[in-house]
């Protein structure tokens, strides 16, 4: 199977401040990767760094085989344009804490709007397949609502289908329930789920361990900018090796 995201010893600093120490991590495609930690630990800057929305101060970040937001000539690495990168960040799919959604636009204007702009799909094809993500994540009767008439999960379900839509290679997930009501997270993490079982290849920050448990093929754990730990669920959870994920574990389980 091949790897769809090869980190090799990445860094990244804000100012004085090193978030990420060396990151060593591999995800295969089709394959689930949860990752752990308390706040600060890094997880979102890794996620961030995935898709050049940070950029990297160190060590070598590829998706799909490509370096993420470089080109290699012989020994250097040349930076690319803001529009190769954007064309690059097209073909993965991140859905944030807060929503993002254009507040001006339907359902269904959120979820056809990158593919008729991005990808200069034909209206009619993105909307149909819009109507059938929609339908995907449970809103198929909610394609004309505005974001102001959908609750906190109903937005991050749509959040999904828009960025299914560009048929990503890979989704990212940043703590995806953690603005939602508690009543409200029991949808999103199902719409994630039904994902992981059509295949798709996901890096998910989460709290949620029960989804950790239940859908992860790997959780990693990393504390103060490294991997501390990684493994299948059930044995990380039930054995932690190492005393930070044995403390961190301790809080949340």
């Amino acid at each position: 199977m091949s790897v769809i995201v090869r980190a090799e010893a990445v860094r990244k600093s804000f100012g004085h401040l090193e978030v990420l120490k060396g990151i060593d991590l591999e995800v295969a495609e089709r394959e689930v990767v949860v990752l752990l930690g308390a706040s600060g630990s890094g997880k979102t800057t890794f996620l961030r760094c995935i898709n050049h929305l940070e950029k990297i101060d160190g060590g070598r970040l590829s998706v799909d085989g490509e370096l993420v937001g470089y080109r290699q000539h012989g020994d250097r690495l040349y930076e690319l344009r803001e529009n190769e990168v954007a064309r690059k960040r097209a073909e993965i799919g991140m859905v944030f804490q807060r929503f993002n959604l254009f507040p001006h636009m339907t359902a269904l204007q959120n979820v056809t709007c990158a593919p008729t702009h991005v990808r200069k799909v034909p209206r009619a094809a993105a909307e149909k397949r819009a109507y059938e993500l929609l339908d995907r994540v449970g809103l198929a009767d909610k394609a004309g609502a505005y974001p102001s008439m959908l609750s906190g999960g109903q937005q991050q379900r749509v959040a999904i289908a828009r960025a299914l839509a560009m048929d990503p290679k890979l989704m990212l997930f940043d703590e995806p329930t953690s603005a939602l009501d508690p009543e409200l997270v029991g949808d999103v993490l199902d719409a994630m789920k039904a994902l992981a079982r059509d295949g798709m290849t996901m890096v998910v920050v989460t709290h949620e361990m029960g989804f950790a448990r239940e859908v992860g093929d790997r959780v990693v754990f990393m504390d103060a900018g490294v991997v501390v730990e990684q493994g299948v669920p059930r044995d990380v959870f039930a054995n932690p090796k190492h005393e930070r994920t044995k403390a961190f574990l301790s809080k949340i389980l």
